[in-house]
């Protein structure tokens, strides 16, 4: 009898896979699998649920026959295949998105990237600032600024300091009997404030590379972890750029919240809120109820390729 499993971690060859039965096992998979149209360089994902088959391989291996359909994902462009893309995690209930302000710093036109990216696969997303305790006053103020925009967006946000769990012990409950996603650049702290939430976990963290001012990548492939206090978290390796691929450019503003609020009363239907006449988008722009850094993002995502929203470089 064929059996339903969690995919946990996924190494390119090799899934390792939690039964229901709590037990876990390595697995290939069988062959090409189906893709639903998708063109990726992973067609199974860590939050995917996977079906094994009833025999083992002649090599005595446990083997992937199909998966179930995603609830949804978050992709980013294949770093090495111009039109692929990667799946860096499938069935989430909630992403968290670790950010930093310098060393490394992230720049904002990455988050509302990813604010886009969860908003067409209508996943939640949380900003967490980490490292508050190593910042200046001009730091913070700073931080209280972007806080106070994108809450006034609709995206919780919370101060919080990994190394010295501060501010975390919220994830605990949030996470519960929930799959979530940590993501962000290396050197953010991703691990470091999973193993905060949860000290068994013990994953092995990183510096910061003087050279780059980013972290060294700790994590190579995305993994799941079972909490002791119930849920899994997905770490995700270090994203330097995030690239948005295959996306409508007529229905990129409704992945901008502020922006969905204002399109019935634009005077044209198909309205593009770049050049068109009575544009409420626009006026909003104009009156300072519409901050700048996001109505950019969405200027250069209307710019770039259709098939190929994608920044090389997001550092800038």
């Amino acid at each position: 009898m064929s059996e339903k499993g969690k995919v946990l971690k996924s190494t390119g060859k090799w899934y390792i896979v939690e039964l229901n039965d709590g037990s876990i096992v390595n697995c290939r998979i069988r062959g090409k699998m189906r893709l639903d149209g998708l063109r990726t360089t992973n067609p199974v994902s860590v939050g995917d649920v996977v079906i094994l088959s009833e025999k083992e391989d002649e090599e005595g291996n446990r083997v992937i026959d199909d998966f179930e359909n995603r609830r949804n994902y978050i992709v980013r462009k294949s770093t090495n295949l111009s039109h692929q893309k990667q799946i860096i995690a499938a069935n989430i209930d909630r992403a968290y998105l670790l950010v930093t302000t310098h060393s490394p710093d992230t720049h904002l036109a990455f988050i509302d990237r990813f604010l886009v990216a969860a908003e067409s696969f209508r996943i939640p997303t949380t900003l967490l600032f980490n490292k508050i305790d190593q910042y200046s006053e001009d730091d913070l103020e700073y931080i209280d600024a972007l806080i106070y925009m994108y809450e006034g967006i609709g995206y919780p946000c919370h101060k919080v300091s990994a190394l010295n769990k501060d501010n975390v012990d919220f994830l605990k409950n949030e996470i519960k009997d929930n799959q979530v996603v940590i993501s962000g650049h290396s050197g953010v702290g991703k691990s470091t404030l999973v193993n905060a939430i949860d000290s068994k976990m013990n994953i092995r963290t990183g510096e910061i590379s003087e050279s780059h001012l980013q972290g060294k990548h700790t994590t190579t492939f995305a993994e799941m972890h079972k909490l002791t206090t119930g849920g899994y978290i997905i770490d995700t390796p270090g994203i330097r750029a995030f690239g948005i691929i295959g996306m409508d450019k007529t229905v990129i503003s409704h992945y901008f919240p502020e922006m969905r609020r204002l399109m019935d009363q634009c005077k044209f239907n198909n309205c593009q809120h770049i050049n068109e006449p009575k544009c409420a988008v626009k006026e909003a722009l104009e009156n300072e109820q519409l901050d700048e850094s996001r109505y950019m993002t969405y200027v250069q995502l209307m710019e770039e390729d259709e098939n190929d929203i994608h920044r090389k470089n997001i550092y800038g």
